[in-house]
């Protein structure tokens, strides 16, 4: 499933395409992907106009200018891509070439200027919502939500607080959405192997320094993946069609066997909360 960073990187590819465009007709292709579509969706945003994009947790949000929100999730096969010219997409550089299959065009939006933006997604696990955007926070998606690791809200008091007396392991509780939102497992796996932070530690065990560490890494190793384009490991694609590179930089995540890159010794794998977690023994304590 995408994480924060390839959410953020689509909604900055698709910045562009989209603010201050406006709407001129909606074609939906089935009535459903994971949730139904909303309730006459073309006729309440036909003639709006795209505001500028945000983002909440791995939640891409498209704010229209008739005061409601486009609120989208990728799901596991999810992508949004932007149509140019009849039967062509947007140009961008494949690393692994994945073929866009116009049948699971679900979604087409069409811009004024000929411009269309398209949600294609294969196993139909995401789904599009539209709410008033000035009640966004009493979606069930939203509610509950912890702090974006990339805003201000987060920092190392609020992380030493948000860990204090936790017993689950370290690892569960930073993909815990409650206390910080939209952290996912590749990026947990390689922020505590960058603070030397052994996965299965208990949370409320780490010590200050720990914490000094830790928190610089997952605002690091999300930095760095949004600025290399997100992980791709399957189906993600950012809108122009191009995958992610940031998969080439892992320090431990899918790495299981292979050499450690700061000791040399075989990375490990176990199972956490149903999930892989890779991690260095001898490095992480």
């Amino acid at each position: 499933m995408p994480e924060l960073p390839e959410v953020e990187t689509v909604r900055r590819g698709l910045a562009p395409h989209l603010e201050g465009q406006r709407i001129t007709g909606v074609t939906l292709n089935r009535p459903d992907l994971r949730l139904p579509f909303p309730e006459r969706l073309g006729e309440r945003i036909t003639g709006a106009i795209f505001q500028p994009l945000d983002r909440r947790a791995k939640y891409l949000l498209a704010p229209l200018s008739s005061g409601e929100t486009l609120v989208l999730h990728l799901g596991m096969s999810g992508r949004l891509l932007v149509i140019h010219d009849e039967g062509s997409d947007a140009p961008g550089k494949f690393h692994h070439k994945v073929d866009r299959l116009v049948q699971h065009d679900h979604a087409e939006i069409a811009l004024e200027g000929g411009s269309t933006l398209i949600f294609n997604d294969p196993r139909r696990f995401g789904f599009l919502l539209l709410h008033p955007s000035e009640r966004l926070s009493e979606l069930p998606a939203f509610a509950g939500l912890g702090v974006e690791p990339l805003g201000n809200a987060f920092s190392p008091a609020s992380l030493a607080a948000m860990l204090e007396g936790r017993k689950t392991a370290i690892k569960l509780a930073l993909l815990d959405q409650r206390l910080i939102a939209g952290l996912g497992n590749i990026y947990v796996c390689e922020a505590l192997f960058r603070a030397r932070i052994h996965p299965a530690r208990a949370a409320g065990s780490l010590k200050p320094k720990e914490i000094a560490a830790l928190y610089p890494a997952i605002r690091t190793v999300l930095e760095e993946a949004i600025a290399a384009g997100g992980s791709t490991l399957r189906d993600f694609r950012h809108e122009d069609g191009a995958l992610g590179y940031f998969q080439h930089s892992f320090d431990v995540y899918g790495r299981e066997v292979e050499p450690c890159k700061a000791c040399g010794a075989p990375l490990q794998r176990i199972t956490q909360g149903a999930r892989s977690t890779f991690f260095c023994e001898a490095c992480q304590r």
